[in-house]
């Protein structure tokens, strides 16, 4: 996924299909996900709000039927997405 293979591809065979794997998809939407719940975690207040994100990276590792969705709305989001794109 690369810019040297996709240009490397486009100049030797143009007409191709560029096509790259699903773990490699899902790996850079996790990473994604990872930097959006460390940003929450760092606009989050020293109250409440800190310990609440400490230990969730598992909690986004987990089948969705088992989270609740309303406990932070962006990490549920990207969550999703996340899922979403694991079905395409």
């Amino acid at each position: 996924m690369g810019p040297a293979y996709i240009s490397v591809v486009r100049a030797n065979i143009p007409d191709a299909t560029l096509v790259f794997d699903h773990f490699h998809i899902i790996k850079l939407f996790n990473e994604k996900l990872t930097k959006l719940r460390r940003d929450l975690q760092r606009e989050a207040e020293n109250g409440l709000g800190k310990p609440v994100f400490k230990g969730i990276r598992w909690l986004l590792l987990k089948n969705p039927d088992n989270l609740d969705d309303t406990r932070n709305e962006p990490l549920v989001t990207a969550y999703y997405m996340k899922e979403e794109l694991r079905n395409i």
